[in-house]
């Protein structure tokens, strides 16, 4: 296995990871930030949930393609960043790592589309090997540095629908993506699942003071269980009308919003 020369930056390594108040402050939020995530169908459906996000004050919004392939969702991107030219804008490419979405967004970037963050399902953290031998994680951000994209990164790190992980190398996993990306993000076992909170609690142990998201199963009921340790909620079903995977609920997303706020104010 080859060891891996990692990416300098003004002469020194690259330390992607941000701390939890720069994360913070990137998004204007004195508590968790909240980003809805809205799993695309065309042009009108995403710029509806786009406009209910920003009117109840959410600090931006990823779009997702979960029901078709990426070379469909990019006409949906450009369209949303034209409606929007101010958002922050986040993507996932579903099923896609960032060896494949960076030059995309790179191309992206070069027509003058802003997209601001990238979420991976899979960030490619291999909890059985050291920092010097995380080839594919090491790559990507190689690649991502060189694609002319310069946004937000967190990738998905004992996450949701990728290769199991034994819960005994969560702490590993998690500090080992403090080395790849700008926030750490991990999830429960499934879409719409809550994530274990001894599993958060290892991570926020592991990471330190490095920022954390969270990416399924929060609601405005359960957010209060995670505000502590989580940074980032990036949140679909939990704020979506009952029975619809589409659609953000206005009042939900208010509740959620008005417990971060109130967190913030606390703390």
């Amino acid at each position: 296995m080859r060891i891996i020369n990692f990416p300098y930056v003004n002469s020194r390594p690259y330390f992607a990871t941000m701390n939890r108040n720069d994360f913070r402050k990137l998004f204007k939020s004195v508590g968790p930030v909240v980003l809805p995530v809205i799993h695309v169908q065309d042009n009108a459906q995403a710029e509806r949930n786009v406009r209910v996000a920003i009117g109840e004050g959410a600090a931006g919004v990823f779009l997702i393609n979960h029901d078709f392939a990426y070379p469909q969702f990019l006409p949906i991107i450009r369209h949303i960043r034209n409606r929007f030219p101010a958002l922050w804008l986040g993507v996932n490419f579903l099923a896609v790592t960032g060896r494949d979405a960076f030059p995309v967004l790179g191309q992206l970037a070069h027509e003058g589309v802003a997209v601001d963050g990238y979420w991976a399902d899979d960030a490619r953290i291999d909890e059985t090997s050291d920092r010097a031998h995380q080839s594919e994680a090491a790559e990507m951000l190689s690649i991502k540095l060189s694609c002319g994209w310069d946004g937000f990164y967190t990738g998905g790190t004992c996450f949701k629908k990728q290769r199991e992980v034994d819960p005994r190398h969560y702490a590993t996993s998690a500090e080992l993506a403090t080395h790849f990306m700008d926030a750490v993000c991990t999830s429960g076992m499934a879409t719409g699942h809550a994530a274990d909170l001894g599993k958060i609690k290892t991570f926020r142990k592991a990471i330190g003071n490095h920022a954390l998201m969270l990416a399924s199963g929060i609601t405005p009921e359960n957010a209060a269980s995670y505000g502590t340790d989580v940074d980032g909620f990036m949140v679909a079903t939990g704020i979506n009308k009952d029975k619809d995977f589409y659609n953000i609920d206005a009042s939900r997303l208010a509740r959620l919003l008005k417990y971060t706020r109130e967190t913030g104010a606390r703390t």
